[in-house]
């Protein structure tokens, strides 16, 4: 039997394992170091501004205090058209009775509204800052000592050509140097010279044994001291002699004398450059003062203008350096700290929203397809055209249309083509009817116009712009060519076919179709088609060089689109195909539309823009069908009101009412009414060479056929308003093709015969039918016909009509609506039929609105999309003026949400920004008591999120709360702006009953972020951020203190044992939220309570020696005085020191954001004065102390056994200067607080101490499983472990641009910040990647780089490049540099200000040691070239102030047995900078005139300048150093 549980055996009676469980929990929870953040309650933002007016207007950085002024406005911006004029008609408002079609006529005529927030650019991350400058054109290219390390293992690389580019190599002689021998007994060794200029403009003279240079030199001569070179023909043929400033020579000797000769003059053009050099160099000294803070010069003057006595040009130089020249130099050349930061340089898009365009049309694959002509086999000479080339001898004509196989459609309007020239188009109408020369046809009226284009400008139009929206390959140009009604298609066409003699076949043919002309001339008959495919590929590439295919004879049973369809799917199979050619050829171009296409119109006329007047080659887009798909779909933003008819068969066979209905024409009409003295309305696009608007239209026409099917297209220019009286009229005649020779007047009047009627009405039940529908045909057509549309009508109806075949459905018809006025969606349609009424004041039905709102939930998505202003508006409009029932905006918002969670899953939700913020416009509501729309909305919010039973309504409007909430903002806006509430005080603007909704919406959202985040997560997230966003946008519209409260009350909804995702929930907020444009004025970086000079005296009376006793009213700490006046970076940085407690993921959130919005101050353009940065500096100070708190996580253990071991008694500046080094290739803070064996003290003020008391373990002994979280709640034990690299250098790079921007600002500022500096130097410059090296060293730089945060890197691809390596090698190299720049400026203003401290106890204080560890930890770590020059500026400017013998003997040997140290492990570039005679001159003539001390110099031991007396100490260790390593002799 298994064990028994010892805690089932205590189970005593049911609920007692809760109860255990319970208290088990409590004692966990109450053993634990996180405790609840405390609330701090905010300051009331607009009492305190209104109180310190005058303060805040009398600061000269009152910039950084004030909101702007204007800083919202609202703006009317014109819409944006394709052409040239609107598209809706004169007054079409006015005669639009319809609501739906005012709306929409509305819609299309109104101008954008737009809510302008002034700043909105700086609202963002700073990626989305306007300035352009975050990265800097050009990443300068460092050097540093691991990079000539690598370069030591190629052998095809030179260490001088490197540097600065080789001038002159060769091999020389050169002779050896010692005292104990005389000039004439010189011997010489051979070397290969290197000739090198260094990028500081020096030049010096390497030599080695053979010309691979990648070994040791064997010496190095600096031609800045070089004098002269002169010739030495007794030493040795061809030698020469080159004298130094100190009396010293170097002997050469070339192999010829032509090397020889050019060597000579080598050397001399470089010393006389040199000598130029200097004596400008002189005349451009400029003598700056010291700061008025430095104590006496006296000494220090003497050195200096000693050095500039000296005859080394080196010394010269050195003996012009101030404080103030090295401060100019340092900063020539800088760039922003975080230029060169992983995410500046990354510049990830990913997350920022894209820009919000207008609506607008949607722009398809276009192509140009351009009719020249078309020409049969017969031709000849027609009319007056006797001199003129060969034509065809009758008429054809061409229609041009879209088929796409592949969906079985035909996807585009039809294209109506005339090719024929003037001397055949007389054939059908006569001398006579042909237009003039003007345009005008003669014996006519003046022409009309169409949209301000002549009628005679459209009547031969033979460019078409088509447009495809879904382009494949299986997409095809039809052309269906017509001739005039003749007779059977194969009877007309056998001439063509078989043409034995083709001039006697021409003349026939003419005469023939010449009579048929003038007698049929309206008819038209099915010829020829042909077919081409446009697309290459799915992705629209143009198949330019594609032909028409050839000429097929019209089969007359297969003459429906469908027929075509199915012949085209076998365009590629000719062989299944036994079509039938007809010889001739159809030359029309398919061509890429140009960019700056002109004279082009709509398919409804109206010119596009650019276009000319009085042009004749006008180019027309033809219509496209676009799919019936969601994702083509897009709001419509133009007026258009087409309807396409197509008849497509009649069955006459079986009638037995007419005697002849063989070859039935189809006359289309619509008309308005049904009376006897009707006419058709004149709005039928007509076809080529006739008018523009006619009122019939006629179908092909098929010979001796009584079941004729047809594809004609009849286009309809719809009314704006229609009624119940409009419909489609269908005439149908027999026409005699008989051709009389004779031609009596007889015939002519028997050409055609009707043989019914049908007709069908345009709407049902008020909207516009468009289904395929079958009519009955009548013999008659009597008045009143459209009351027999049924059969139950027809039953009851007294009118007296004949039916043929007994009423039957004979024709059968198809119609296509292409209108952006009239929808044929029933919910819709009935939706706005209903509000119609109400607005015309009809009683209401109760619940009759809600039915038809809750309809609208079944609308088709692609009416939806089409209309959706229309729709949101109408909607928006019910929700404030027909609020009598109190589920009325109840159920208008759950319409809005269906609305727009239809967007969102079809991937269209950008048409809903664009709606917001340029179509929505809130207007005042008519009924006087009601409310405004965000009042409304805000309440029926709080309505939906409290119900408990529909947890689909609430999900979906916590995932897409954004859209209400931005509809709010909005409203908001335009309300303060229209009603001028603008001008009032804050708190005046919106009532308290509004400031107690939105407060009762917080506490609604809350418990679904905080409670059901596991449930919901997605939803969670999104009103996480889309409530941070409208608090934000609060910040600009409402009370400021109102909204901080409101931001305390949601914050204080997480605890620190949140799990992770709310943890980064709370912090996805506050970014948000501290992304606000103006979010440093909302800070209030001003002086609370002590004036500041009070503030500045009490700071100096207690720092100088209590560091931890200043006062808190200096706000350096996380203090509630400091949380409450700055409130949002209070609670920034309150909730980042509780998030540095936990594990990585929630210390990266934490840290990014605090990071990012620094980078975002860096570089606001706004805020670019050093004063005004320093102020912005100066509201992150508690984020030093935050800091220093967490000291042990961020040093390494060395850092930490040196504080330790320091006595209790030390100063508070020698403990801040104890750190060294720091952990990880970083750099140290300064520590803040106490230890005391070795164990950590909070302080007591401290908010964010991550050292619990009585910890003795060091930060590499924590855990680490920091990465993984081993539960779904995060541990209540403080993660207690060592941060990170990325963390380190993250909070580093904060920590130095606060420190930067602050020593730069204020001088009070710097002095009080300045007192707990101390910054040192590890191995930076070891973790940068080779430059430039082998394959082998790059793939072991490459497996380095692999092993870094991945933040770090720029290419997350799995196979990092060379490229990606040299780049990331660059920034870093950059970054050091910047970093070491930025200690300098620190560490010597820190010097300044320090001075007394400095000097204090003969300089035998802790504090100078520091100082002087971290200056020769500059020295002991690799730096870069630019690095060092400044770092010896420093160096030697800090040496001219402090005057102590002993210090300078101790630090000389240091610094002796450093450089030894760093030549024999490295041999690297410190020798170019340390190793020759001028450096140890340096440094004897500074120890020795300073201190009157007659010091040992090795270099000058042979010329003997230096004497030889000297101390022990020093001597003693130039032995140990020769012992250790090598001299610098060059020798």
């Amino acid at each position: 039997m298994a064990e028994v549980r010892k805690f089932t055996k205590r189970l005593s009676k049911p609920g007692t394992a809760a109860e255990l469980r319970q208290s088990v929990s409590e004692a966990v929870r109450s053993s634990v170091v996180l405790e609840k953040t405390k609330v701090v309650e905010p300051l009331d933002y607009e009492n305190v501004i209104a109180q310190r007016k005058t303060q805040i207007y009398s600061d000269p950085l009152r910039d950084l205090l004030m909101f702007p002024m204007e800083d919202i406005s609202i703006s009317v911006i014109c819409r944006q058209r394709r052409t040239v004029q609107s598209t809706v008609p004169e007054d079409g408002e006015k005669r639009a009775q319809s609501l739906f079609v005012k709306e929409c006529i509305k819609t299309y005529s109104t101008d954008w509204h737009v809510v302008n927030y002034k700043y909105e650019d700086f609202s963002g991350d700073f990626r989305m800052l306007p300035c352009k400058s975050l990265r800097p054109e050009k990443i300068p290219n460092h050097v540093f000592e691991i990079d000539e390390d690598c370069e030591k293992d190629e052998d095809s690389s030179s260490l001088c050509s490197q540097k600065g580019g080789v001038i002159k190599q060769g091999w020389l002689h050169k002779a050896n140097v010692n005292s104990t021998i005389t000039v004439t007994m010189k011997v010489f060794k051979r070397r290969y010279f290197y000739l090198t200029q260094l990028p500081d403009g020096s030049y010096i003279l390497n030599s080695y044994k053979d010309e691979k240079n990648s070994k040791e030199s064997k010496g190095c001569i600096y031609l800045d001291a070089c004098i002269d070179v002169v010739q030495c023909p007794k030493m040795r043929r061809h030698a020469f002699e080159l004298k130094m400033l100190d009396k010293y020579s170097h002997y050469l000797a070339a192999e010829t004398e032509q090397e020889m000769e050019e060597w000579l003059i080598t050397l001399k053009k470089i010393i006389q450059i040199n000598t130029d050099s200097l004596v400008q160099e002189k005349k451009e000294t400029v003598e700056i003062s010291q700061d008025d803070e430095t104590s006496s010069q006296g000494k220090a003057e003497n050195i200096m203008a000693s050095l500039e006595r000296s005859m080394h040009p080196e010394l010269m130089k050195y003996g012009r350096e101030t404080e103030q020249l090295n401060k100019l130099s340092r900063g020539d050349g800088r760039q922003n700290l975080f230029s060169f930061d992983s995410d500046v340089q990354r510049l990830d898009f990913s997350g920022i929203e894209p820009d919000i365009k207008p609506f607008e049309e949607k722009c398809n694959k276009r192509f140009l397809v351009n009719c020249h002509d078309l020409m049969f086999n017969i031709l000849g000479q027609v009319g007056d055209n006797a001199k003129g080339p060969p034509t065809n001898v009758e008429p054809f004509f061409i229609n041009l249309a879209l088929f796409d196989v592949k969906n079985n459609c035909k996807i585009s309007a039809d294209f109506h083509v005339d090719l024929n020239p003037p001397s055949v188009r007389e054939m059908l109408w006569g001398p006579s009817s042909q237009p003039a020369t003007d345009g005008t046809p003669r014996g006519s009226s003046p022409e009309s116009f169409i949209h301000g284009i002549a009628e005679s400008q459209l009547r031969y139009i033979k460019q078409g712009i088509f447009s495809v929206t879904n382009p494949h390959p299986e997409i095809f140009l039809v052309a269906r060519i017509e001739k005039v009604l003749q007779g059977n298609i194969t009877h007309c066409a056998e001439p063509y076919i078989k043409n034995s003699d083709p001039a006697k076949t021409a003349q026939k043919v003419h005469r023939t179709a010449k009579q048929v002309c003038s007698r049929l001339g309206q008819y038209r008959m099915p010829f020829a088609w042909a077919a081409r495919p446009i697309f290459k590929d799915i992705q629209g590439s143009l198949d330019l060089d594609g032909r028409f295919s050839p000429l097929y004879k019209q089969d007359s049973s297969k003459l429906s689109n469908e027929d075509i369809l199915k012949l085209l799917s076998e365009y590629k199979k000719p062989e299944k195909t036994k079509l039938q050619i007809i010889p001739g050829q159809l030359n029309i171009t398919v061509e890429c539309v140009p960019v700056d296409f002109s004279n082009c119109i709509t398919s409804s006329y109206v010119p596009l823009k650019p276009f000319e007047k009085n042009c004749q080659n006008i180019t027309v887009e033809v219509e496209e069908f676009v799919p019936e798909m969601t994702k083509y779909c897009y709001p419509f933003t133009i007026y258009k009101n087409h309807l396409y008819v197509y008849p497509l068969q009649l069955k006459y066979d079986s009638q037995k009412t007419f005697a002849k209905a063989r070859n039935i024409a189809v006359c289309v009409e619509f008309r308005d009414s049904d009376e006897s003295d009707a006419s058709a309305l004149k709005c039928i696009y007509g076809k080529p060479a006739g008018s523009v608007f006619t009122t019939n239209a006629y179908a092909v026409v098929s010979h001796h056929n009584q079941n004729p099917e047809f594809y004609d297209e009849i286009k309809i220019e719809l009314p704006i308003h229609l009624h119940q009286k409009h419909h489609l009229l269908f005439t149908f005649y027999h026409v005699s093709c008989e051709i009389n020779t004779k031609g009596t007047t007889k015939k002519q009047d028997t050409v055609e015969t009707p043989v019914g009627f049908a007709w069908v009405p345009l709407l049902k039940d008020g909207r516009i039918i468009t289904l395929e529908q079958q009519l009955p045909v009548s013999a008659n057509l009597p008045p009143g016909y459209l009351n027999l549309n049924d059969a139950e009508s027809r039953r009851q109806s007294n009118v007296d009509i004949k039916w043929v075949d007994g009423a039957k459905p004979l024709l059968k018809i198809k119609s296509h609506l292409e209108s952006t006025i009239y929808t044929q969606d029933l919910h819709v349609h009935k939706f706005f039929q209903h509000c119609q009424l109400i607005q015309a004041g009809s009683k209401e039905v109760p619940g009759e609105l809600i039915k038809y709102l809750k309809c609208l939930h079944a609308m088709e998505i692609q009416v939806m999309i089409q209309f959706l202003p229309v729709i949101l508006m109408q909607l928006f409009q019910v929700l404030t003026n027909m609020t009598h029932e109190d589920d009325v905006p109840f159920n208008c918002t759950m319409v809005l949400l269906h609305i727009v969670s239809k967007c969102h899953e079809e991937g269209l939700d950008n048409y809903l920004r664009s709606f917001i913020k340029y179509s929505f416009r809130p207007e005042k509501p008519s009924a006087p008591q009601a409310q405004l729309i965000h009042e409304t909305l805000a309440t029926t919010m709080i309505a939906i999120l409290k119900q408990s039973a529909d947890f689909l309504a609430i999900n979906k409007l916590l995932k897409y709360s954004w859209f209400f909430f931005e509809i709010i903002a909005k409203s908001m806006a335009t309300y303060l702006l229209e009603e001028n509430k603008i001008k009032l005080p804050r708190g005046q603007r919106f009532s308290e009953a509004y400031h107690h909704v939105l407060h009762s919406l917080l506490l609604a959202i809350i418990p679904h972020v905080t409670i059901r985040y596991a449930e919901i997560p997605e939803e969670s997230r999104n009103v996480n951020y889309s409530l941070a966003s409208f608090l934000k946008r609060c910040l600009t519209l409402m009370d400021r203190g109102f909204v901080f409260n409101l931001i305390n009350d949601y914050i204080s909804g997480f605890s620190p044992k949140d799990p992770k995702v709310l943890a980064e929930y709370k912090f996805e907020f506050l970014q948000t939220i501290c992304n606000h444009e103006h979010y440093i004025p909302l800070n209030l970086p001003m002086a609370f309570a002590k004036p500041k000079l009070q503030r500045v005296q009490d700071f100096f009376s207690f720092a100088v020696d209590r560091l931890t006793s200043v006062d808190s009213n200096l706000e350096y700490s996380l203090s509630d005085e400091y949380c409450k006046h700055h409130f949002l970076v209070g609670l920034l940085l309150r909730e980042t020191s509780i998030a540095l407690q936990d594990n990585y993921e929630i210390r990266y959130t934490a840290i990014s954001v605090i990071k990012n919005l620094l980078i975002k101050h860096a570089f606001d353009t706004r805020y670019q004065h050093k004063n005004q940065q320093a102020k912005i500096a100066q509201l992150y100070l508690p984020f030093v102390g935050l800091l220093l708190e967490n000291i042990q996580r961020l040093a390494g253990r060395d850092t930490l056994y040196s504080c330790a071991a320091l006595p209790n008694s030390v100063s508070s500046h020698v403990f801040l200067l104890a750190f060294y080094p720091l952990l990880t290739r970083a750099w140290l803070f300064p520590a803040y607080g106490s230890f005391q064996n070795g164990h950590g003290i909070k302080r007591e003020d401290s908010r964010g101490s991550l050292i619990p008391e009585g910890a003795t373990g060091f930060p590499d002994q924590g855990s680490t499983g920091e990465n993984t979280r081993q539960s779904s709640t995060r541990s209540s034990v403080s993660q207690y472990n060592r941060l990170d690299q990325y963390e380190i250098r993250s909070l580093l790079m904060c920590y130095l641009y606060i420190v930067k921007m602050i020593s730069e600002g204020h001088r009070h500022i710097t002095n009080r910040t300045l007192k707990t500096l101390t910054i040192e130097l590890d191995r930076k410059s070891q973790t940068m990647p080779a430059l430039r090296n082998r394959s082998g060293i790059m793939q072991a730089r490459l497996q380095h780089l692999s092993s870094l945060e991945s933040s770090f890197t720029l290419n997350h691809s799995s196979s990092t490049t060379e490229a990606d390596i040299f780049h990331q090698a660059l920034l870093e190299g950059n970054t050091a540099t910047e970093v070491s720049l930025t200690v300098l400026d620190t560490i010597s203003f820190f010097t300044q200000c320090f001075k007394s401290q400095l000097l204090n106890n003969d300089v035998h204080n802790p504090l100078m040691k520091k100082v002087f560890d971290i200056h020769l930890a500059f020295l002991n770590n690799g730096q870069s070239e630019v690095s060092l020059k400044h770092v010896f500026a420093s160096l030697r400017a800090f040496i001219s102030k402090v005057r102590n013998k002993s210090l300078w003997l101790n630090f000389f040997v240091i610094l002796c047995l450093m450089i030894l140290k760093q030549l024999r492990e490295r041999d690297s570039k410190i020798i170019h900078l340390l190793n020759s005679d001028w450096m140890c001159n340096y440094w004897c003539q500074i120890l020795c005139q300073r201190y009157s001390l007659r010091a040992y110099c090795p270099v000058e031991e042979s010329t003997h300048r230096c004497t030889s007396t000297n101390t022990i100490r020093t001597k003693e260790a130039y032995r140990e150093l020769r012992a250790n390593g090598r001299t610098g002799n060059p020798n």
